[in-house]
């Protein structure tokens, strides 16, 4: 199955230039004109990435992913914007709104990086929280085992009382660093040297 990525800007001229940059990737690929189109589609389809412009009619980009990311959080959420809009597009990153910012004109190669990388980061994501998930349920059963029969499950205890699962936080551990390697890739820029104070 394809993963889907929502293309969203009014310029139509732009997103043909979005969807040629992406052509060689093997994507479902969907756009929208405006939030509110965007919106409709997210009702309807599961998006793995959103892109979205900065500057629209209506709803600005960096307001529109804020809503994505309250009712779609695990979509990955990707701004493109001019560099007068850079100082709004790190404040969204800050923020949790979006994964990255990309300056417009877009560069196709970098967009491509750019959505492999989220959706990498999207996996990952996906697999820790099943981990965490699990890590309760074990925790859980463990603790109704030992309250039931004090000493059978021979567990050990952390300095808060809770029960150490070995096996599970021995993956914890080096996924949960891939995820911070990800996060360190999405935040390579430098607001200092991307802020048109610093340019002239």
């Amino acid at each position: 199955m394809y993963q889907t990525i929502l293309l969203i800007d009014d310029e139509p001229n732009v997103i043909a230039a979005l969807k040629h940059a992406l052509r060689r990737e093997r994507y479902h690929i969907l756009s929208a004109p405006s939030a509110d189109e965007a919106l409709e589609i997210l009702d309807q389809e599961s998006v793995d990435v959103v892109v979205s412009d900065e500057k629209m009619p209506g709803m600005s980009g960096s307001e529109l992913l804020a809503v994505i990311r309250q009712k779609y959080p695990d979509t990955i959420r990707i701004i493109l914007t001019g560099r007068a809009s850079v100082e709004a597009a790190v404040r969204a990153i800050n923020e949790g709104e979006v994964y990255r910012f990309l300056l417009k004109p877009c560069n196709g190669f970098d967009l491509a990086i750019t959505i492999r990388r989220a959706l990498q980061y999207k996996k990952l994501l996906s697999k820790s929280r099943q981990l965490v998930h699990n890590s309760r349920r074990q925790n859980a059963l463990l603790q109704e085992l030992e309250k039931r029969h004090p000493g059978i499950t021979k567990i050990d205890r952390n300095g808060d009382g809770a029960i150490i699962v070995d096996e599970l936080e021995e993956e914890f551990e080096p996924l949960m660093k891939a995820v911070d390697v990800e996060l360190k890739k999405s935040q390579r820029y430098l607001p200092d040297k991307l802020s048109p104070a610093r340019q002239g």
